[in-house]
């Protein structure tokens, strides 16, 4: 409740924009009314000017009260606020009419009225609530007209506020749909480790269990040691791939091989952490543990127009079998996690070779800062 009291204050009109505002409307005021004197050919125009200050200076106060009334009703809808723009302009109007009558009328009109008969007719009938009704009809409209200005630009200021709160909102919504994605990879490859920790261990295999055990210990330690929001080194994503491929290769110590072909200059582009997991695990899953051969698990990455492209292939068994790369939340994840970072920037394709295996190749813009 705090915060969206204080968004709703942060979009109301700065006393700084409505100074100049009042004080730009008056000096317009002053202007035309003094041009009008002048084309009319009024008698003593200094004095007539001195007095015209006066009224400016209490319609300048008066329209700050205006001001402050509206600012009152700033977290009212905008149909209220308009209504109470009109209402309040009313007595405001009024005011100033009492002022232009003190200042022309009341206050030693001789000195700028030189009719005598002008004179003891302002005297004898003063008219006080026609002139002041005349004056305060024209200073409405003028009034009305600030009022107009001051919910325009309050309006402004409130839209500009609510897309601001959408776009933080849908970055907080991006940002959080990318930590989601990031979290399910390694639960999933921690289910997947320790079933293949329990075969070795069943099998007698402590030696082998103790090192995959240590290269676990160091895998997670290094890629849960970031942000999920971060992006990596791509020789970093590599190493981490190392280190999974050297756990994996203690359950198929003759069935797995690796083959990382990444040229030196492209280790330093920043990609998501662990957006190559899910697909070297696929790689394992679907290549690697349903053949009776070895395997070969290739990683790739070359530049092309702007845009690194990262490949991972196997060439496991065929295609009827790597079909079912296509299951599980690998694909999907890795995909899910190109988009909210990338946008259309990014995309994953995946090939099926006619001797076997499967190919999956990411492209993504080239990010050299930020990681």
């Amino acid at each position: 409740m705090m915060e969206d009291t204080g968004d709703r204050r942060r979009s109301r009109v700065a006393l700084e924009v409505a100074t100049y505002s009042i004080l730009g409307f008056w000096l317009f005021y002053v202007i035309i009314a003094t041009t009008q004197s002048l084309i009319v050919g009024w008698d003593n125009q200094f004095e007539l000017v001195q007095r015209r200050v006066g009224v400016t200076v209490a319609g300048i106060a008066i329209t700050f009260l205006l001001y402050a009334i509206l600012r009152r009703v700033d977290e009212r809808s905008f149909g209220e606020r308009i209504a109470v723009a009109f209402i309040a302009a009313i007595p405001c109007a009024i005011g100033i009419g009492l002022a232009n009558y003190y200042f022309f009328n009341a206050y030693k009109p001789e000195v700028i009225y030189r009719d005598p008969e002008m004179l003891r007719e302002m005297i004898r009938h003063p008219y006080l609530a026609k002139n002041v009704a005349e004056v305060a009809v024209s200073r409405y409209f003028f009034l009305i007209a600030w009022a107009a200005l001051y919910l325009a630009i309050s309006y402004a200021s409130e839209t500009r506020e609510a897309e601001r709160r959408a776009a933080a909102f849908q970055q907080t919504a991006k940002e959080a749909e990318i930590r989601a994605l990031r979290y399910q990879v390694n639960p999933h490859f921690l289910f997947n480790t320790l079933n293949s920790l329990s075969s070795l261990v069943m099998t007698g295999r402590n030696g082998e269990a103790e090192a995959m055990i240590m290269n676990l210990s160091t895998f997670y330690r290094t890629s849960l040691s970031g942000d999920p929001m971060d992006d990596v080194p791509l020789s970093e994503e590599v190493r981490l791939q190392r280190l999974y491929l050297a756990i994996e290769a203690v359950r198929f110590p003759d069935r797995l091989n690796t083959d990382i072909d990444i040229p030196e200059e492209l280790m330093q582009l920043c990609v998501p952490g662990l957006i190559l997991q899910p697909l070297v695990e696929n790689a394992i899953k679907y290549g690697v543990s349903k053949a009776n051969r070895a395997v070969t698990i290739a990683i790739s990455a070359r530049s092309e127009r702007g845009k690194l492209v990262l490949t991972v292939s196997d060439d496991g068994k065929g295609p009827g079998e790597a079909a079912e790369h296509g299951t599980g939340v690998g694909l999907a994840n890795v995909r899910d996690r190109l988009q909210a970072r990338f946008g259309s920037k990014a995309g994953l394709v995946t090939h099926v070779p006619k001797g076997g295996g499967f190919v999956v190749t990411l492209a993504m813009p080239e990010v050299r800062d930020g990681c």
